[in-house]
């Protein structure tokens, strides 16, 4: 199969975003023949569109709002003034008896959730943070896996007006204080540990150290995944218990009050914290979720993510619209590569994403799981992390045995959200993203700082967004978030993407244009020899910079780290250099291929390539990166001494 997709006439019919133009035609709000249309009317007039979402999904609100942008200042817009709401209304307003609001899968089972099981485990834990004092502007912390009780903690702590934040247990203490820390929390809900790969991993030393390392916490509430008991906190069950008759009373807030903070990488010192508001949030994942992605109240949703990944939130937001969502806390390939595959034919999964570096390791593998598992369920896939090559398309096709959607997004932490993704009513073209999203003003800019068509270009938004961040934790003065994204161009946000949009007005994106390679002048992406090198089975991970050398010149090694049982030799070499020949261009041939025992990654999973680049010039690893913020920190003595050699 070609990995590209058009849809038919009744998957335009059915769609979401079809009901939506048909909806703003309905009441006079314009009309509109295809999704290009829309998107030029929706960055051309932001009050306009945003008021029509607001309407369309019928956003309750306690106090209603004087305008929908009463300033495009960016960074600084104000949305919806005078607006009083909050996230979780609309969440319980999809509650019905027909289907579960989640199903919680792992490794050891899955459970059905009820929306009312949701609802009243919500209300005891809100009456819970009440009882303790936690009132609105305080923040609730977690320390947990992807479980049910992680959604219910969120929900509880958005209810009464405190600001959540969390961080998987993946992560090492040290980098849990340097988040939850900045955050001076007055409650911290954690897990006794979690399941993962096999493996049950108990967390109650490094729980006992991250309390003592938080003073300001004035209440720990322990959930029972492993069911080890702790001193000196709340068991989930008696928080449940002194809740059981509690109703959910559901704070009005102002639309910009904090919801929650999500935090970058901290690859270099410590990691910001992104404050992102409950009105933004709100609008910007029914917008995605529903007329992007086309989620449906009958869809399970599962995107494969930890609690730590910004997917996890839009995993969570998959019930502002009604969805079922299943959170998974567990390895992808348990037991084998393909163990995801098998929740979503056990779940009746309807649209299920993940990573790129997933899908790409089935299709190495050349799995199946269209004629291993029934599938009938799945109507669309989604990818994100980092760029999906045209072959991953193809082998998602091959692989379910049937033309399905294959949606890419590209976004970030920073708004929570995606800049560019998919839509029902765009054909898709193997490894392109098919829409850059509604409301969302992207542009290519070249190097005169204006947008460009069918050439490579600086991913910029020229408009704001809902969910843009509201500041930045500990940034008083704004310096640390303008510094982000508004530097390069004042008032215009750059996002730090190089990405090409095509006549079509479709995305290729071609990686950080920080770590864009620059030989001869000409600038490339990395993406484009990651998709050429990834697609060989006997490569497991690779990574690839460009070094500017004292005398000028320029090194552009190429990092491999080979399969288990493959020996890497000149044979192997020859035939990586000649894949990125053929399947890139002869300027992307590396100088050097060469062989290490692994890629250190971030926690999230993104490539290190400008901090490797930073150690292949000399600096130490210690200088360039926060240890606790990379997957393998051992790994990167490798590139030490690549840099001394």
């Amino acid at each position: 199969m070609s990995g590209s997709w058009t849809p038919d006439q009744q998957t335009v019919d059915d769609a979401n975003l079809t009901r939506f133009i048909a909806w703003l035609s309905e009441t006079g709000r314009g009309e509109f023949a295809d999704y290009h249309s829309l998107w030029t009317a929706s960055v051309g007039d932001l009050d306009w569109f945003w008021d029509a979402v607001w309407h369309y999904f019928e956003i309750q609100a306690s106090t209603p709002p004087t305008a929908a942008l009463a300033s495009a200042d960016m960074p600084g817009a104000q949305w919806f003034p005078g607006a009083t709401l909050n996230y979780v209304t609309q969440i319980f307003r999809h509650a019905t008896e027909d289907r579960p609001a989640m199903v919680v899968a792992g490794e050891d089972g899955s459970t059905e959730w009820s929306w009312a099981r949701l609802r009243a485990e919500t209300a005891a834990f809100a009456a819970y943070l009440r009882s303790v004092g936690v009132v609105p502007g305080d923040r609730v912390v977690g320390y947990l896996p992807n479980i049910g009780e992680a959604v219910v903690a969120f929900l509880g702590a958005a209810s009464v007006g405190a600001t959540w934040a969390v961080c998987n247990q993946d992560l090492a203490v040290g980098g849990v204080v340097a988040r939850l820390g900045q955050l001076e929390p007055k409650v911290l809900v954690a897990s006794d540990g979690s399941v993962y790969a096999g493996k049950r991993r108990g967390r109650r030393a490094e729980l006992a150290e991250i309390r003592s390392q938080l003073p300001t916490l004035v209440a720990t509430v322990l959930v029972p995944r492993l069911g080890e008991p702790e001193d000196g906190v709340t068991p989930w069950a008696e928080v449940l218990s002194r809740g059981a008759d509690a109703d959910l009373d559901v704070e009005p807030l102002p639309f910009d009050h904090p919801l929650w903070v999500l935090f970058s990488s901290g690859t270099t010192g410590t990691p910001k914290g992104i404050v992102h508001g409950h009105g933004g949030v709100l609008l910007e994942h029914v917008k995605y979720l529903s007329l992007q992605l086309n989620l449906k109240p009958e869809d399970r949703f599962l995107w494969q993510s930890s609690t730590s990944w910004m997917m996890w939130n839009l995993l969570v937001s998959g019930l502002l619209v009604g969805s079922t969502i299943v959170p998974y806390d567990g390895s992808p390939t348990f037991g084998h590569t393909g163990y995801l595959w098998e929740l979503v034919a056990d779940h009746r999964v309807t649209v299920v994403g993940a990573g790129a570096g997933y899908w790409l390791a089935c299709a190495k593998e050349e799995l199946t799981p269209g004629t291993d598992h029934p599938l009938e369920s799945l109507r669309a896939v989604g990818s994100t992390g980092s760029p999906l090559p045209a072959s991953g398309f193809r082998w998602l096709q091959e692989g379910i045995g049937r033309p399905v959607p294959v949606f890419s997004m590209s976004g970030g932490t920073d708004v929570v959200t995606a800049f560019i993704g998919g839509t029902p009513l765009v054909p898709v073209r193997a490894g392109e993203l098919n829409a850059i999203c509604l409301g969302v003003a992207a542009e290519a800019w070249g190097d005169g700082g204006r947008p460009v068509t069918e050439e490579a270009g600086e991913l910029v938004v020229t408009k704001p967004m809902p969910s843009m961040p509201v500041f930045f934790w500990n940034d008083p003065d704004g310096e640390k978030y303008q510094g982000a994204y508004f530097d390069k161009y004042p008032g215009v946000w750059c996002h730090g993407d190089w990405i090409t949009v095509t006549e079509r007005n479709s995305v290729v994106v071609h990686g950080r244009s920080d770590a864009t390679l620059n030989r001869g002048g000409v600038r490339m992406g990395s993406a484009e020899i990651y998709n050429a090198v990834e697609g060989m089975p006997e490569i497991q991970d690779c990574l690839v910079v460009g070094v500017e050398l004292d005398d000028g010149g320029y090194w552009m090694p190429l990092f491999v780290a080979c399969a288990d049982g493959v020996d890497f030799g000149d044979d192997l070499r020859a035939r990586i250099v000649e894949a990125v020949r053929t399947g890139a261009s002869p300027r992307h041939v590396p100088d050097d291929v060469i062989a290490v025992p692994g890629i250190p990654r971030t926690m999230t999973g993104k490539r290190l390539e400008i901090p490797i680049k930073r150690i292949l010039l000399g600096a130490k690893p210690s200088d360039v990166l926060t240890p606790s913020a990379v997957d393998r920190p051992e790994l990167l003595a490798e590139f030490e001494e690549h840099a001394r050699t």
